[in-house]
């Protein structure tokens, strides 16, 4: 593959991880302070996610067909494509958040189901700048972000407890155990893409 050809796929899956963790971070600031113009915003940026990552996936698909990459080029080629639907998927996780924040859910929720979430997005954020650092570095750093990914499952059940509480109204609630579940699929791909990463940590640009 060539340098500028590899430099673009470089430099566009970073933007994707980059794409993500603002999704994920604009996302929980309009729900918890019930900006449902700025969630509107988030919601509509996500086609140009989608769009990024169809380019992507057309460029490692045109490197693979002359059939030219060979060893640690062709797995990391091949990598890339197993990395992006893991990125499209965050990005649609981040766009449902947005989409309860957008129809005001943040103020229909409990005060501690609020800092359970809060939380959930710090870990998740985190995680994902850890991400971003292990494709930089071709380290998997899966030890620091299992650990993450435990916090999160662990803050999880603690809002699923809330729900079940009976502290929000039916409908919030219901919603409210969603977001749980986005937050935590969050940190699964993150945990998913570092293991991918380390697939392919043996090529590296020249």
């Amino acid at each position: 593959m060539e340098g500028d050809e590899h430099y673009g796929i470089e430099r566009g899956v970073a933007s994707l991880m980059a794409l993500v963790s603002e999704a994920l971070a604009g996302a929980t600031d309009t729900l918890l302070s019930g900006d449902r113009a700025a969630a509107q915003l988030i919601i509509a940026n996500d086609e140009l996610i989608d769009d990024l990552s169809a380019s992507l996936e057309t460029s490692v698909w045109e490197q693979l067909e002359t059939g030219r990459a060979q060893g640690a080029e062709l797995r990391y080629l091949v990598g890339i494509l197993h990395v992006l639907p893991e990125l499209e998927r965050s990005a649609d996780l981040a766009e449902h958040i947005a989409q309860r924040a957008a129809l005001g859910l943040g103020s229909e929720m409990s005060p501690a189901s609020r800092g359970i979430v809060q939380r959930m997005a710090e870990v998740g954020l985190e995680m994902w700048r850890t991400v971003a650092e292990a494709y930089r570095d071709r380290s998997s750093r899966s030890v620091v972000l299992d650990e993450a990914d435990e916090e999160l499952d662990i803050l999880h059940d603690r809002l699923n407890d809330e729900v079940a509480a009976g502290t929000m109204a039916p409908k919030a609630a219901a919603q409210v155990t969603l977001l749980a579940r986005f937050y935590e699929r969050l940190g699964d791909h993150a945990v998913n893409l570092a293991k991918r990463i380390g697939d392919f940590s043996a090529f590296v640009q020249p």
